[in-house]
């Protein structure tokens, strides 16, 4: 790979590490200060710092993958490793998928109206089921997942050591072992998504009726419960987005070594695959009320210090 094309990888995708790092650093610092004031936190903002720091170590995940990839290859050789990579990936990764879709169960338990008993019964107990979920997300990423991530990344090391063997373009699987664990490694995001898919949708049937409901009653459409019905749905949905992006850029990268330009393939994937836990940080900020006039209180103080010093 020329030396420009490292150069230009490695300043992408240092610059969206340090995005990512200032807008979920920016999140946990806010919630974490008003946690020590308050000496209480709210599920909310549990949620949010959780996901704040589990994203933190998805991007040093991603990073160092990154860098490792460009400029030491040969590391994926050394199973010790790349064993205690995978693990450090396996958890930041899945905790911060199912903190995204806790939030997503939240924001449809606390603004969706519907009076089926189910539902009742999961507003009634929200302080109970998020942790429940999250003690069963932990759970399944460390004896389900984890054993299907060593097997996964056996085989990747397999791939890469013979394909810097033999010095070949690209490998020739003579099994599908290796798709079919990938699919399986897939799989694992494949509930969250799905809770967090039907969240959305409750959200947009219970503003629709209460859009409807209003209309009849000759109100304004634009009132306070329809804005928390959007602003629910832009983070809930900018989520499913992101991270749609991000399996896709992860399936590219981890399949890289059957295409042609395999480093190529595997510097799209990778910073593709950054912009999933940065960009959503900032949706997050400014979808939230406190988070956003915070940031914007921040904002102006640093804007008054500039002009304090450049008069």
């Amino acid at each position: 790979m020329p030396n420009a094309m490292k150069t230009i990888f490695m300043i992408m995708i240092i610059g969206l590490f340090m995005m990512g790092i200032l807008g979920n650093g920016f999140i946990g610092l806010v919630n974490f200060t008003d946690w020590v004031k308050r000496r209480k936190i709210y599920l909310v903002d549990f949620i949010l710092t959780g996901l704040a720091i589990t994203r933190i170590g998805l991007l040093f995940s991603l990073l160092l993958n990154g860098f490792l990839v460009v400029f030491h290859p040969e590391v994926y050789e050394y199973a010790n490793i790349m064993r205690i990579m995978d693990n450090f990936w396996t958890i930041s990764n899945y905790l911060s998928v199912w903190f995204a879709t806790c939030l997503s169960i939240f924001y449809c338990l606390k603004i969706a109206n519907f009076s089926h008993f189910l539902f009742l019964w999961l507003k009634w107990r929200i302080n109970r089921v998020i942790p429940i979920i999250l003690l069963a997300s932990l759970f399944m990423s460390v004896f389900i997942n984890f054993p299907i991530i060593e097997k996964f990344n056996e085989d990747f090391r397999s791939l890469v050591s013979r394909r810097n063997k033999r010095n070949t373009p690209i490998l020739q699987m003579n099994n599908s072992t290796y798709f079919n664990t990938l699919v399986f490694l897939n799989l694992g995001t494949l509930f969250p998504f799905t809770v967090s898919l039907i969240s959305f949708f409750l959200l947009i049937l219970s503003m629709w009726r209460h859009t409807r409901k209003i209309k009849l009653n000759a109100m304004n459409g634009r009132d306070p419960s329809t804005e928390i019905h959007l602003r629910a749905m832009k983070a809930i949905i900018s989520f499913l987005i992101l991270f749609i992006i991000y399996c896709l850029a992860f399936l590219i990268a981890t399949s890289s070594y059957f295409f042609p330009e395999s480093e190529l393939a595997m510097i799209f994937g990778e910073i593709i695959a950054v912009i999933y836990p940065s960009g959503h940080s900032f949706i997050l900020i400014l979808g939230n009320i406190k988070l956003r006039q915070t940031s914007l209180s921040v904002l102006q103080q640093m804007k008054n210090c500039l002009k304090g010093r450049n008069p």
